[in-house]
């Protein structure tokens, strides 16, 4: 069947629900979610949203931090402008009902702002420590409630819709229509048409064994651009939070960097703190150093964990700032008040992605992308705490402007557009290939491409993830699609571009860090790392 609207967005995190509610002023929105539209990076997010909201604080602060965190990567005109429309942006999300935690112990400011690491300033507003989850709980309220707004949950897409006419020319002269999705509880694939078509797919994640991201996090948006001729850039620059839980029943559940803001204090598992010799700023230090500073502890040790530890804080303070993280902990027979957490890190952000212009618009025309699955300058070599939900509600406001001031010059009447046909495929029974093929990656990228590596480890990579990437796409075309088999058709092409960005990038930077090569090149390699199909 073919469903057609003015829009379509693909996601539901912050940026995909903030486009949808400005586009839907203006034409018809139709909103798909692999899952519920709710389960989104976005709805995981606990530390906050930052921007500046003190007196205490200043934008060009703002802008000294994000440009430090980024290792001389990021776009200064970016930078700028969403640290600068990001906080306008903050009121609007308070007016339309999103309640973050307000002061109660000073009149100088009105919301109680937390600190991060690589923060100046306390710049951090929060709901709590489940602040991702507010924001979507009030935005999807939003958007329900919206006489144009569609939601298809448990929809996957396939592929972009691109016309068979343009599939051959520059990605500049294509034009996307849409996307080929599969409807999964009625195992039945449908073309939804649009104009214009939105990327909110989030990120990368689950390309490793162990992620604080959603299971949804496989990379879609990026290997659905990069098949249909967009650039992607930067996607060695995987960011792993430095601290997620340590259990062994439990799955990677993030503990805020918030906590280290209000004073937790990363030791061994003898207590002796670390941090001292890797950073002026200690436990503050960006998160890249931190994580690199806690892996090399662990190994040099041969140690599972190190710990976090806030128990000098008040008990009542405790809980009353992190009742999510109190709470979790608990269940698993920490008490955080009287126990340090054990913790590690965990793939965490994907700071490189689909290369979007000042406007959120792709190589290709009409096709937007927003949120993590974009490379729009903000991030650079690593993301500073805090800024990824800002550069999502910047990014997806203004690529709504633009897309609904362009609904009246749109001039091209779409082109006949192919069904989905499924030509010889038959139905597999051998749904453990598939698992084991997903194990295998995980493992690959956890082993060998993670938070240290070398042209050894990059180069024995790279000659599995080729070997797979062909025998995953012959079982693709063999085999009735299936909602697995798509991830796992993405996630091994994820992979591959992580892995060949990693080894084009002759140098150490940021969130990549080569042993064969230590040093930063600014001579050389002070620039973005772009590839596109036919790169190789």
């Amino acid at each position: 069947m073919r469903f057609e609207s003015d829009f379509l967005v693909i996601g539901g995190g912050i940026a995909g629900l903030w486009f949808a509610i400005q586009a839907a002023q203006h034409g018809t929105v139709i909103m798909l979610a692999k899952k519920d539209v709710r389960e989104s990076s976005t709805n995981y997010a606990q530390g906050g949203i930052a921007a500046v909201s003190s007196k205490d604080d200043s934008l060009e602060e703002h802008v000294q931090d994000t440009m430090a965190a980024g290792a001389d990567l990021c776009k200064p005109d970016i930078v700028r402008t969403v640290i600068s429309e990001g906080p306008p942006l903050i009121e609007e999300l308070v007016r339309l009902g999103v309640e973050f935690t307000t002061c109660k112990h000073t009149d100088t400011n009105r919301f109680d702002l937390g600190l991060e690491g690589g923060h100046s300033k306390r710049r951090i507003l929060h709901a709590s420590d489940f602040t991702g989850r507010e924001i979507v709980g009030k935005l999807f309220a939003v958007a329900a409630d919206h006489p144009r707004i569609q939601f298809r949950n448990y929809h996957i897409a396939i592929d972009l819709l691109i016309s068979p006419r343009d599939r051959d020319l520059a990605p500049k002269e294509k034009r996307c229509w849409g996307a080929y999705v599969l409807d999964i509880e009625k195992n039945e694939v449908h073309s939804f048409v649009a104009p214009t078509t939105v990327l909110a797919t989030g990120g990368t994640g689950k390309v490793y064994l162990y992620t604080s991201n959603p299971d949804i996090a496989t990379g879609d948006g990026v290997a659905m651009a990069y098949r249909a001729g967009a650039r992607v850039a930067n996607m060695e620059f995987t960011q792993f939070h430095p601290t997620c839980l340590y259990h062994p029943q439990a799955k990677s559940f993030l503990i805020s960097e918030a906590v280290r803001g209000e004073g937790g204090t990363l030791r061994l598992i003898d207590g002796s703190t670390f941090m001292e010799k890797y950073h002026p700023s200690g436990c503050l230090a960006p998160r890249d150093i931190v994580a690199r500073a806690i892996d090399r502890e662990l190994k040099k040790r041969g140690e599972e964990y190190v710990t976090l530890d806030i128990t000098h804080r008040d008990p009542d303070f405790i809980r009353s700032r992190f009742p999510n993280i109190y709470r979790e902990c608990l269940a698993w027979g920490i008490d955080i008040t009287r126990q340090p957490i054990p913790v590690v890190p965990a793939a965490h952000y994907m700071c490189g992605g689909v290369v979007v212009d000042a406007l959120g618009q792709t190589d290709i025309q009409n096709l937007y992308a927003v949120g993590e699955v974009a490379c729009t300058g903000l991030h650079g070599a690593n993301r500073l705490a805090s800024n990824s939900l800002l550069e999502a509600l910047v990014f997806a406001q203004r690529a709504a402007d633009t897309s609904c001031r362009r609904m009246g010059e749109r001039k091209a009447p779409c082109p006949p557009l192919p069904h989905w046909t499924s030509g010889h495929a038959v139905d597999s029974d051998e749904s453990i290939v598939v698992a084991h093929n997903w194990d295998e990656i995980r493992r690959l990228m956890s082993n060998y491409v993670s938070i240290f590596r070398s042209n050894k480890r990059l180069e024995r990579a790279k000659r599995r993830i080729d070997a797979l990437v062909g025998e995953i796409h012959q079982y693709y075309w063999d085999f009735l699609i299936t909602a697995d088999l798509i991830e796992l058709r993405n996630l091994v092409l994820v992979a591959d571009l992580i892995i060949t960005s990693a080894m084009t990038r002759k140098e150490s930077r940021g969130l990549h860090y080569n042993i064969s090569y230590p040093v930063t090149d600014d001579e050389t390699w002070k620039r973005d790392t772009i590839l596109w199909r036919g790169y190789q």
